[in-house]
């Protein structure tokens, strides 16, 4: 009896699969993305979602949950029905800013299944246009010859663009004169232009607008590929550099989404990330695509918050940052 049971449930859970995977979706597919409407992480996600769609046979559309630096609308990705419906987009503060300040007991990114990474955005050195730092070696030879002198303008101390400047630093063997400017790009694009400091650092795509009218010059990205709009920006990697920092945007949904729907959405969102209409659309805001499937993503994603929080609590134990 009890082996009739189990072959009956055996049954059961497999014409059930079978027919989940044949008629998924047969509803809308909400998308989550943990930021206001009408900002970078908002339209990359919605460019992507409106061309994957068409490849999956239904609509997603999305809903900007935003506050908390992206951590309300993660909660409520985390506590949605696992069943394909809901599925959401993580950003570097989602990955690595909340879980570092651990005040949020119900955030637990194993509460989530991540399915990709569809873009970097890495940070770049900066420069206003009739700056004399030419190059990266010019920059590095008067950091040399003038240690603390050449000032660097970041966002926030403590964030991905000063940790990127600190190994910076040590990578290099220099030391800048750190100048913070919170609250976002637009203070240092004023500081750069008003000559306040000589160098700032954070994405090309911040600065697409000084860069696009000569304003401005970027010197040195922090990658390992060039950015498909600036193209000639060198990278990191090419000056024997490894540095990589940036934001990025990485796609989940709650833990224990069925594998058939997961692996439906991946390769919908695969396949409008390789489109040529997302491909010629991106170039034109500075973002680099960078795929990285559900196979690596979570390993991917732990990865990245376990090296950086190692790097944050180095910053801690010199006295430079407080948790």
């Amino acid at each position: 009896m009890k082996i009739k049971k189990i072959l009956l449930s055996t049954l059961i859970t497999s014409v059930f699969t079978t027919a989940f995977a044949a008629d998924y979706p047969n509803r809308d597919i909400r998308m989550v993305i943990p930021w206001g409407a009408g900002g970078g992480t908002d339209g990359i996600v919605r460019k992507l979602s409106v061309i994957a769609e068409k490849e999956l046979g239904g609509t997603i559309y999305a809903e900007n949950i935003e506050g908390g630096i992206s951590a309300i609308g993660v909660m409520d990705l985390m506590s949605a029905r696992p069943d394909g419906y809901t599925i959401g987009s993580l950003t570097y503060d989602s990955v690595v800013t909340i879980p570092w300040q651990n005040k949020l007991k119900r955030y637990d990114l194993n509460q989530l299944d991540f399915i990709a990474r569809v873009t970097s955005e890495p940070d770049a050195l900066i420069v206003d246009a009739s700056s004399k730092y030419q190059t990266y070696e010019d920059i590095i030879a008067d950091a040399k010859a003038n240690p603390g002198k050449i000032k660097i303008g970041i966002q926030n101390i403590g964030s991905r663009l000063h940790l990127a400047i600190l190994q910076l630093e040590e990578k290099a063997n220099v030391d800048f004169k750190i100048i913070a400017y919170p609250g976002g790009a637009a203070a240092q694009k004023e500081a750069i232009l008003a000559n306040e400091v000589d160098i700032v650092t954070t994405s090309l795509g911040d600065f697409s607008g000084l860069l696009d009218d000569g304003k401005a010059r970027g010197v040195l990205e922090f990658s390992a590929q060039r950015n498909p709009t600036y193209t000639d920006v060198p990278t990191a990697y090419e000056k024997g550099i490894d540095l990589v920092m940036g934001s990025f945007i990485v796609l989940a949904a709650p833990k224990g989404i069925p594998e058939d729907a997961k692996k439906k959405i991946e390769a919908a969102y695969k396949t409008a990330l390789e489109s040529d209409e997302f491909q010629n659309w991106v170039k034109k805001i500075g973002v680099t695509p960078d795929w990285l499937g559900s196979d690596k993503a979570n390993t991917w994603v732990n990865d990245t918050k376990i090296n950086l929080h190692t790097m944050m609590q180095d910053l801690v134990d010199q006295g430079i940052l407080k948790r």
